[in-house]
């Protein structure tokens, strides 16, 4: 009599052994029709405007078309939604801002797991935070800001491009790190809030470095830190929050890229080999350059503790901060 027992060892690899066959030969052929990059917010903002400087390198690089498949609305989870439940065979991509980090802490119930649910490919690059006063406020750097706010907790009023967005979040992780109290005055849209900062009906913000220095150069608002790991190149002048005292003070607007879960790894290496590529090419880096994003293209395996991590940063400043998701 046959033990059938003894054969299930055999089965369970013969199986893994055809899945890995399968996939292999699926990535070798891979791409063989044209790639779908969902960006999830309408065009014309800064993920789609990055998205369109490095897609056309890399569909060279990869030997088909890239499509970018605006799906815009509800702070970018409807097209991440449907990147999510997408096939994991490399033919739909995602490319993210810095709300997916931070959707997790701000949105009650989303439609998908902000880790579970995608395979990391890279942080594409990062657009520096800058930490802007107007001259009016006498505070020339981080030190003789926290004095003044000190001095006149909850009478500091800062803009924000919308609830919820990477400015808020700064404040509020100032508010949390530096004990004090800033008032927060939403806006529909950074273009509002920049307006009113620089007519002083409020008193800072921490706008992205590009919308930041058109301000900043002429003399009509005061950038007095940023909050990137090291100085920008756009103001090497202004010293990081770190280097003026509040460590770990470190907010990034990463630009990230995704494939659905359970993607094959051969395919992921093929399209961040794809990706690192057109990240190289002169063009695409200046371009970037101008737009003020600074490069990172790091592995699939940095990626994902960046991923990781920045949701657990944001969450725990929401919960300090005593915001109710929505």
């Amino acid at each position: 009599m046959v033990n059938r027992k003894s054969w299930l060892p055999g089965l369970a690899c013969a199986a893994v052994l055809i899945g890995t066959v399968t996939a292999a030969a699926h990535a070798q052929t891979y791409p063989a029709k044209t790639v779908r990059m969902i960006v999830p917010f309408a065009p014309g903002g800064n993920t789609d405007i990055i998205a369109r400087v490095f897609a056309p390198k890399m569909a060279e690089a990869l030997g088909q078309q890239i499509i970018i498949d605006n799906r815009g609305g509800a702070g970018s989870t409807i097209g991440t939604e449907i990147a999510a439940k997408s096939p994991p065979d490399g033919y739909t991509l995602l490319m993210v801002s810095a709300a997916h980090t931070i959707n997790p802490a701000m949105v009650k119930k989303l439609p998908y797991d902000s880790i579970r649910d995608f395979t990391p490919i890279s942080v594409i690059a990062d657009v520096p935070t800058a930490f802007v006063v107007h001259p009016s406020l006498p505070a020339k750097n981080v030190k003789e800001f926290l004095a003044i706010a000190r001095s006149r907790p909850g009478d500091i009023f800062y803009s924000t491009a919308g609830r919820g967005t990477v400015g808020h979040l700064s404040a509020e992780l100032l508010n949390s790190v530096a004990k004090i109290k800033l008032t927060a005055v939403h806006y529909k849209g950074s273009g509002p809030s920049m307006i009113d900062l620089v007519a002083g009906h409020v008193q800072m913000q921490f706008p992205s470095m590009p919308a930041a220095v058109q301000y900043t150069r002429p003399g009509r608002l005061r950038m007095i830190a940023q909050t990137g790991e090291k100085r920008s190149g756009a103001a090497p002048e202004v010293a990081t929050m770190q280097e003026q005292g509040l460590k770990n003070f470190v907010v990034s607007s990463g630009f990230s890229l995704f494939a659905p879960a359970g993607t094959p790894r051969p395919i992921v290496d093929r399209v961040h080999a794809a990706l690192l590529k057109a990240l190289n090419d002169p063009g695409v880096k200046k371009n970037l350059s101008q737009q003020g994003a600074e490069i990172v293209a790091n592995t699939p395996e940095q990626h994902d503790a960046f991923n990781k991590a920045e949701i657990a940063k944001w969450i725990k400043v929401v919960k300090a901060a005593g915001i109710e998701p929505e």
